[in-house]
């Protein structure tokens, strides 16, 4: 019997929005496509996608969790009044100061995360779980196989949590959240971790485990990566067989300039939902539907 992964990539608050209205839109044309993407036997959410993912692995309706994104109601969300181009000069900044292999270009980006916490321009760690906490509808590991990505701040390391991580579900979502330059790294035990989406947007190594994977990517299909290899071709490169939704024009517009800043959530939940609905024949094609 195959197994099917859903993997919910990184990109941002933005990303969440989409994510989520991708689903509502494909679950309005196709429930039974739409069904099937939620009972994935594993869900695999890196940096925004963890936050999906847990929120998925709740239990919540999808039409509660995209009214927690473009409802009315009240918001804890923060702006991290840094720009995403601000955050990328860090990066890349990091990158020529360090070593040649991707783990040293890890530490270093990790290192760098670390000393903007330090310095107190980033929120305190206390204040941005509290934000964390209050994304999710559920503080605990569900039964089912969720799996969120993070980077240990040291090594370099990719580390995948689950509930048999010993990990807290709020501790683990805000780790792979933990946008260097933006927040400051997660502390879990006596390790630091930043945002697993700095070494891949889908981390694919994850759910090597899956025969079939469908990604679900608020990105361009054509976006570069500091890597080489880029998110699609990442995908393309899975052993089993892989279906991938990237944003489109309409929803690439909807992110705005920053997809960090809280104003962004209506306008993408929307275009999410939209291009969810124009996508969910593809996806229950594939899905043998």
């Amino acid at each position: 019997m195959e197994t099917r992964a859903l993997v919910l990539a990184g990109g941002g608050l933005a990303g969440i929005a989409w994510e989520i209205g991708v689903l509502l839109g494909i679950s309005e044309e196709r429930p039974d496509a739409a069904r099937a993407l939620l009972d994935s036997d594993v869900l695999l959410g890196t940096s925004a996608g963890s936050a999906v993912a847990a929120q998925i692995g709740s239990g919540l309706p999808l039409a509660e969790l995209f009214e927690r994104q473009a409802g009315s109601g009240q918001t804890r969300e923060m702006h991290p009044g840094v720009s995403v181009e601000a955050i990328s000069e860090l990066f890349l900044t990091a990158m020529l100061t360090a070593g040649e292999s991707k783990a040293q270009k890890l530490q270093q980006i990790g290192a760098v995360a670390l000393d903007v916490s330090r310095r107190s321009e980033s929120v305190p760690e206390p204040v941005r779980k509290s934000v964390i906490a209050h994304r999710l509808p559920s503080h605990q590991w569900p039964d089912r196989t969720l799996r969120v990505t993070g980077i240990d701040i040291a090594t370099g390391e990719l580390v995948v949590f689950d509930k048999e991580s010993g990990v807290g579900l709020v501790d683990a979502v805000a780790a792979s959240c933990a946008v260097p330059g933006a927040w400051p790294p997660v502390t879990i035990g006596d390790r630091r971790f930043m945002d697993g989406g700095v070494s891949s947007a889908v981390n694919m190594s994850a759910v090597r485990d899956c025969d079939v994977a469908v990604a679900l990517v608020p990105s361009g299909a054509d976006a570069p990566s500091p890597w080489g290899l880029t998110t699609r071709a990442e995908i393309d490169a899975f052993p089993g067989a892989t279906l991938a939704v990237f944003a489109d024009s309409g929803s690439l517009a909807a992110f705005g300039s920053n997809s960090l800043d809280p104003a962004c959530r209506v306008p993408s939940a929307a275009a999410g939902r939209i291009q969810g609905r124009r996508e969910a024949a593809r996806v229950a094609g594939f899905l043998g539907f």
